[in-house]
């Protein structure tokens, strides 16, 4: 099967026109109709985390991260982070403390223009109050860039994994600004759709953002949470997850319990790793590179 062509006409049925998925640690999404451009998501960082059944490199994956985006040869327009830069914690002032280091580590990013948004790891024990005084801005916010609306919803500062009224009021009033044609990326952390409540794999009120999302004709998704790549539909809004960044995590509803996948020694970045696609004319090409930027 070719993967180029699968990827380009899912798009094209998802309603996105000529953009291009690149899903994995990374995602590239080159919109042609709004101006050319790339922008990479990284996901589920995990700064503190210490299992080293799930990966014995927990101490410098992210600092490997940083190495190879800044080794790439055409640098993004902008990164963003979607949610659970640290691994939790109960300690307060120990949540402070990973949030910063994970801030000192991503300063050494030869791009600096990043986006943040907390995931529950980060937020959820204590509203966001951490996120704020240590990454800075809002939870969840708007911005704009070569003709596309991006919206960065938060649905884990609360620890009902809601979006809560308030947002969604914040979220219609947004969206009556724009025009049912214009083209919209939205990231979230976790899932906006039910893909598996059982395992927190869902957000409690997310139907009611794809219904306020629903009359737009060219919406995309980008989520993390679940560290691996997923695609899902909502009638024509496509919904995209990307791999996390310290460790894997099993297929939906595949083992009893969810829990991270054990370390490889024979294929240690299995699971982890980034995708770039660029786009030429009519063709689009896919490379993929371990965390480690080898290709795979």
């Amino acid at each position: 099967m070719n993967l180029d062509v699968e990827r380009r006409d899912f798009l094209k049925l998802a309603g996105i026109g000529s953009a291009v998925l690149a899903s994995g640690l990374w995602k590239n999404v080159v919109f042609a109709e709004a101006g050319d451009f790339v922008f990479l998501q990284i996901s589920d960082t995990h700064w503190g985390f210490d299992n080293p059944k799930a990966n014995p490199d927990f101490a410098d994956t992210l600092k490997k991260e940083v190495v190879s985006i800044n080794g790439l040869k055409v640098q993004p327009d902008f990164i963003i982070f979607t949610g659970d830069l640290t691994h939790t914690t109960d300690d307060d002032q120990e949540r402070r403390r990973r949030l910063t280091e994970f801030r000192g580590i991503v300063a050494g990013l030869k791009n600096q223009n990043i986006k943040f948004m907390p995931g529950e790891h980060d937020a959820s024990l204590d509203n966001g109050k951490a996120y704020k005084e240590v990454i800075g801005g809002e939870t969840h916010y708007t911005f704009d860039h070569k003709g596309i609306h991006f919206i960065v919803l938060d649905n884990v500062s609360d620890p009902g994994a809601k979006l809560g009224q308030a947002q969604l009021d914040w979220l219609a009033a947004d969206l009556k600004k724009l025009d049912k044609a214009a083209p919209i990326v939205v990231f979230t952390h976790r899932p906006l759709f039910d893909l598996m409540p059982d395992w927190d794999w869902d957000t409690r009120d997310g139907a009611k953002a794809v219904e306020l999302l629903t009359p737009f004709s060219n919406v995309v998704v980008f989520y993390g949470h679940i560290h691996q790549e997923n695609h899902h539909m909502t009638g024509h809004i496509a919904h995209h997850s990307c791999k996390g960044s310290m460790y894997p995590l099993p297929a939906p509803g595949s083992v009893p319990v969810k829990a991270p996948v054990p370390w490889d020694p024979a294929a240690p970045w299995r699971g982890l790793g980034f995708r770039n696609i660029s786009r030429s004319g009519a063709k689009y090409d896919l490379s993929e590179y371990s965390i480690q930027g080898e290709a795979v």
